[in-house]
This record gives structure tokens, C-alpha cells and sequence, in this order.
């Protein structure tokens, strides 16, 4: 049921939902496992293109509003949307963003998980990764039905400025289900706003954006790479929740 703020989804298309989210949490980690110093975007991007099409389903990113690759591949100063190049060589170091999406039979899959690359990881880094991994989970543990959407924002948003990161306000988390971005909007701050009522049948992105340094960004000439003012590293994790009558499902957990 499509409201003008949220939708409603029926049973039928829950259980393709939690399909199509099984095997984009499933690609999205075989795709991480991958990363390696010495390797370049562009081959990342075709691994996963292959690991997408192993899985039975088709990238849901590749084409969409023009968007070129299988993946969005973000590195270090990179917040999200970034595209494989056969230039970009992963060192030591650095912070990869991996998000992945998946369509399968009707229903989307979408989510997303950054990791550092190599193995011992230097306190700044580990206190970025840490922060926007717990604050996910956070908002994920706020989301309960009868609640709002802000309540979810405001928990991400608690556990990023524990952590003193900032807090990308221009690109925000989304229902997702039959069609890649739904209404609501989650952002991951406090909005003046409570959003709507969380209600059984909502299918909701959480995914916080979070900076080493100012909330700022700027989106580079190529029209979807999107990076941080200061040049300081990101972080970008994302489940795929359903609103049920009890707790909470993560749909993109595995």
C-alpha cells in the first residue's frame, strides 16, 4: 500500500523482499572478502559484477539514472557513489566503501559495509569504522513499531558524536523494496520533524555516512562521486530493516 510519505508492503512482496536482501547481504560480503592491497577499483567492480550475476540476480545500481558500474566503490575521502577505475590502485590503508544492490524477481536488495585494507588498523580509522558500524546499529535498535522515524535518526546521530564524527546531512537512508529508493527518507541526524509512524510492512534503508572530520561534502565533476570538504575519510555501512508487529527484522544480516 503506497502512501505520499511511506508504503506498506503486502506479505506476497515481503517474501521477495527478503529474498532479494539475503543475496545482496550474501554478494555484499563475498565482494568484500576481495578487497587487497595492489588491486584496482575497476577489477573490484568486476568481481562483483560477477559475484552479482553468480547469485542469479542484476545489479540493481548498474544503469540507474546513468550510474556505470555494477558497485559503488568509495575510497577514503570518498562518502558513497563512487565508480571502479582502472587507475584507482587499493593500498595499504586505505578505507574502502562497498555498497551493493541487487534486483531479483521483482524486489531489491540494498546494503552496504566499508573496510580498511590491510590489517593492522591505526586508532583513527578504527574508531571511524567502529563508530558508523555501531551507530547503525543503534538506529537499528531504535526502529520499533508505533515509533518514528526520527527516533532512528536521533540514535544514529547519538552514537556518531560519541564517536566525534561527522554526520553527512546532504545523503540519507530510504524505504526500499519493489523499486531501489522509497519514501521515507531516515536521515541520520534529528530532522524538525518525527517522519512517519513506524507501521508493520515498512522496508527501511538505515545507512549512516559518517566523517573523520566536518559533515561537509561536495560531489565531483563526474556527477556521483560524492567526497568530503576536508578531504578527511568516510565510512558508509547499510541494513535493510522490516517494521514488524515485535522486534525489528534485519533483512540484510547473515
Amino acid at each position: 500500500m503506497a502512501r505520499r510519505d511511506f508504503i506498506i508492503h503486502t506479505p506476497e512482496e515481503i517474501e521477495r523482499i527478503r529474498v532479494a536482501a539475503r543475496m545482496t547481504a550474501i554478494a555484499r560480503d563475498q565482494i568484500a572478502e576481495q578487497v587487497h592491497p595492489g588491486m584496482t577499483t575497476k577489477e573490484l567492480d568486476d568481481l562483483a559484477g560477477a559475484i552479482i550475476r553468480a547469485s542469479g540476480g542484476v545489479s540493481a545500481f548498474h544503469g540507474y539514472h546513468g550510474y556505470p558500474g555494477n558497485v559503488c566503490i568509495s575510497v577514503n575521502d570518498e562518502v558513497v557513489h563512487g565508480i571502479g577505475n582502472p587507475f584507482r590502485v587499493l593500498n595499504e590503508g586505505d578505507v574502502v566503501s562497498i555498497d551493493v544492490g541487487i534486483q531479483y524477481n521483482g524486489a531489491m536488495g540494498d546494503t552496504a559495509k566499508t573496510v580498511y585494507v590491510g590489517k593492522e588498523i591505526p586508532p583513527a580509522e578504527k574508531r571511524l569504522l567502529e563508530g558508523t558500524r555501531l551507530s547503525l546499529e543503534a538506529g537499528i535498535k531504535a526502529a520499533k513499531n508505533g515509533g518514528f522515524v526520527r527516533d532512528i535518526s536521533k540514535a544514529v546521530e547519538r552514537v556518531a558524536k560519541e564517536h566525534s564524527l561527522g554526520v553527512v546531512r546532504d545523503f540519507v537512508g530510504h524505504g526500499c523494496g519493489i523499486a531501489l529508493h522509497e519514501p521515507p527518507e531516515v536521515p541520520n541526524f534529528a530532522a524538525a520533524t518525527k517522519g512517519p509512524r513506524l507501521v508493520p510492512g515498512m522496508v527501511l534503508c538505515i545507512e549512516p555516512m559518517l566523517n573523520l572530520g566536518s559533515y561537509k561534502i561536495y560531489v565531483e565533476k563526474d556527477q556521483w562521486t560524492v567526497r568530503t570538504a576536508d578531504g578527511s575519510k568516510s565510512a558508509h555501512f547499510e541494513h535493510m530493516i522490516l517494521i514488524t508487529e515485535g522486534q525489528v527484522e534485519v533483512l540484510t544480516r547473515v
